[in-house]
């Protein structure tokens, strides 16, 4: 015959095991002490056994008690997640996000598994493309949301980190070592001709534009083949490849930050829920780099 085991015992026997004084016990679980023996008594009565010898040091797990920690920790973790995914609301209604390509196979799908996990119900739509475009769609009503690089001070969203655009090298091919530099950069974009482009100039390096492309994906591959050098953002650097530093001669080419920006027209709970799961997953990220600056 089963024991009617109830989580409420278990999570005091829990408590119990882990003060291992009945008074200490009582206080983290704001009962009082009588009221704790007596819930350990009744569990100790459903389970046939003493779980606990008592001594004058206290509380101490007889091998009944200690084959019946890992049931109970499983038991009261599972009602635990199970309280939480209850009180979880389902959110209806599509929501639509914008982020950059950098995190399409990084940041993003942390942050919509998790979105997904507890929000099933609600439908989402990415685009992945260029900050411009991002915000073009916002400013259509095309998104809802738009994560994007920002470099300019205009303290307009909200700051999820800071992610620095370098000049990048495969360590392979060496190719930051040629005269002029051959570089690989994006196709259509005034962000090359002013930031990356710019910062060559600046320092009087001679270049070459070697390889042309629309994706991040793309000046990711250039830069392992050994095609030339790319700016990437320091977070999407590939493997088999390094920053070029000023040890190097390289100047770095912009600081730029990481925001959420939202559609001031459309307010939703989905829309508040995927923001925060975007905020989470940006967290790592935002460490690391504060790291990096120390």
């Amino acid at each position: 015959m089963a024991l009617p085991l109830e989580s409420d015992l278990l999570r005091i026997f829990l408590t119990v095991a882990e003060a291992e004084n009945v008074t200490h016990a009582a206080t983290l679980l704001g009962r009082t002490q009588s009221a704790v023996s007596m819930q350990v008594k009744r569990l100790e009565e459903v389970a046939g056994a003493p779980l606990f010898a008592r001594g004058p040091r206290g509380m101490a797990l007889t091998e009944d008690g200690a084959r019946l920690l890992p049931y109970a920790r499983r038991i009261v973790g599972l009602v635990d997640e199970t309280s939480a995914a209850m009180r979880t609301r389902p959110l209806d209604g599509p929501v639509r996000i914008g982020i950059p390509e950098e995190y399409s196979t990084t940041i993003l799908p942390r942050a919509l598994a998790a979105f997904a996990e507890r929000h099933p119900a609600t439908e989402v739509t990415v685009l992945c493309g260029y900050s411009s475009q991002q915000m073009a769609a916002l400013d259509n009503d095309e998104l809802d949301l738009a994560v994007i690089f920002e470099w300019s001070e205009t303290n307009s969203g909200e700051v999820l980190a800071v992610d620095p655009t370098v000049w990048t090298t495969s360590d392979a091919h060496g190719c930051h070592h040629q005269n002029p530099v051959p570089i690989a950069i994006y196709l259509r974009s005034s962000w090359c001709r002013d930031f990356a482009i710019r910062a060559l100039e600046q320092h009087t390096i001679a270049y070459r534009i070697a390889y042309s492309c629309d994706t991040s994906n793309s000046l990711r591959a250039a830069v392992t083949a050994g095609l030339g050098i790319a700016p990437l953002a320091r977070s999407n650097i590939p493997p088999g490849c390094r920053e070029l530093t000023l040890a190097d001669g390289f100047p770095p080419v912009d600081s730029s930050r990481v925001v959420l920006k939202r559609n001031p027209n459309r307010a939703a709970p989905a829309i508040d829920g995927l923001a925060e799961m975007i905020r989470e997953a940006f967290g790592p990220l935002s460490g690391m780099q504060t790291a990096a600056a120390v």
